[in-house]
C-alpha cells in the first residue's frame, strides 16, 4: 500500500489519532469531539478535533460508516464530503439521521465517519462542438440494470 506523509493538528488531545482500523484499510475512523442527538431527519455538522495539511495534488473524503448506516441510517449528507489541500480548519462531518422514526445519540469519541486520502487530478477542459461518441453514449441514472431508459430519454422531448 503507498502511503503519504499528511500534517495533522490534533485540537483535542483526549481524542485518537486516526488510524486504519486493519492493514490495507482504505479509510481512517474519524471521532466525535462533541456529542449530538440527532432526531429523525435532523442533521448537524460534527467536530472531529483534528484539521489536517494535505500535499498539493491529494484530497481527503469523509465517507459514511457502513455499520452506522445499515444499524441506525445515519449517513453523511454531502457524501462524500471533500477536504482539500489547502483547507486548515477543523474537519466537521455532516451527519444526518436517516431512520423515521428513531433518534441516534451520538458520544464523545464515537467514531462516526471514514477519512480517505487519495491522488486527484486537475482537469484543463479543452471545449469541442461535439463529443466523441462511446459506446454507453448518453445513458444513466441507472438505466443499464432496470431496463429502462436514460433519464431522461434522450429522445423525449418535454411538452411546457
Amino acid at each position: 500500500m503507498l502511503t503519504v506523509p499528511v500534517a495533522l493538528q490534533r485540537l483535542d488531545p483526549d481524542l485518537p489519532v486516526p488510524v486504519q482500523a486493519r492493514p490495507g484499510d482504505a479509510g481512517v475512523d474519524l471521532h466525535a469531539r462533541e456529542a449530538v442527538r440527532l432526531a429523525p431527519g435532523e442533521r448537524a455538522l460534527v467536530p472531529t478535533g483534528i484539521a489536517i495539511a494535505l500535499p498539493e495534488g491529494y484530497a481527503a473524503f469523509v465517507h459514511p460508516r457502513s455499520g452506522l448506516a445499515a444499524r441506525h441510517g445515519i449517513s453523511v449528507v454531502n457524501a462524500p464530503g471533500t477536504v482539500d489541500a489547502g483547507y486548515r480548519g477543523e474537519i466537521l462531518v455532516n451527519l444526518i439521521n436517516t431512520d423515521r422514526t428513531e433518534a441516534f445519540e451520538v458520544g464523545r469519541g464515537d467514531r462516526i465517519a471514514q477519512l480517505v486520502v487519495q491522488p486527484v487530478v486537475a482537469p484543463r477542459f479543452e471545449e469541442v462542438a461535439e463529443l466523441p461518441s462511446s459506446k454507453r453514449g448518453t445513458g444513466g441514472h441507472g438505466h443499464t440494470g432496470t431496463g429502462g431508459t436514460a433519464y431522461p430519454p434522450a429522445d423525449n422531448k418535454t411538452k411546457d
